[in-house]
């Protein structure tokens, strides 16, 4: 199983501003992590029913949200305007920590992609059940994996128009937090 960083440092995106907190609301407990990509050019993927859409570059920031007792990261890879273009949902084994507080996941392999337009694809199945028959996951972890999977469908592809709102509030809500915590280093 590989493990990534949520600040995703090593992939280019170290020198980008990132914050991560805790957040508890009504309908979302769990930790919000943010990207904010001041710079870059723009790459973009095709999907069948959205067409070209835009996963990073300048101005998009990504809304990382790992909701409490859940086996999964989602990404809303959100444009300037903080409307989402996709969602990226990686399946994970748990969450630990670094040595200097950043939030790191253990990714086990099976992903969700979807976009508000109703695209939907289960991706990395080859390599999650490569990784099972190798003996690298055990049978209880591939299950876990692949009913994740479907939660992480019937949570958030059913109603992408709900997603939407409830990751443009959580960005909200996060952006807020951070000015919040600005103004009292300040202060302080």
């Amino acid at each position: 199983m590989k493990r990534k960083r949520l600040d995703r440092d090593g992939w280019g995106f170290q020198h980008f501003p990132y914050a991560q907190m805790r957040l508890d609301t009504e309908d979302f407990h769990g930790m919000v992590c943010l990207i904010r990509l001041t710079s870059g050019k723009t790459c973009c993927w095709h999907m069948p029913r959205a067409g070209r859409v835009a996963v990073c570059g300048e101005g998009m920031t990504w809304l990382q949200l790992i909701p409490d007792g859940a086996h999964h990261v989602l990404t809303a890879m959100m444009n300037r305007r903080g409307r989402v273009n996709v969602w990226y949902a990686d399946v994970i084994d748990r969450i630990e920590y670094d040595a200097d507080g950043v939030a790191a996941f253990v990714d086990m392999y099976l992903d969700v992609i979807f976009s508000p337009r109703g695209d939907v694809k289960v991706d990395d199945r080859d390599e999650l059940d490569a990784a099972w028959q190798s003996g690298e996951l055990s049978d209880a972890q591939h299950a876990l994996a692949l009913a994740e999977g479907e939660r992480i469908q019937a949570a958030y592809c059913r109603d992408t128009a709900a997603t939407h709102r409830l990751c443009r509030r959580l960005l909200r809500l996060a952006r807020e937090r951070q000015q919040d915590a600005a103004v009292l280093r300040r202060n302080s």
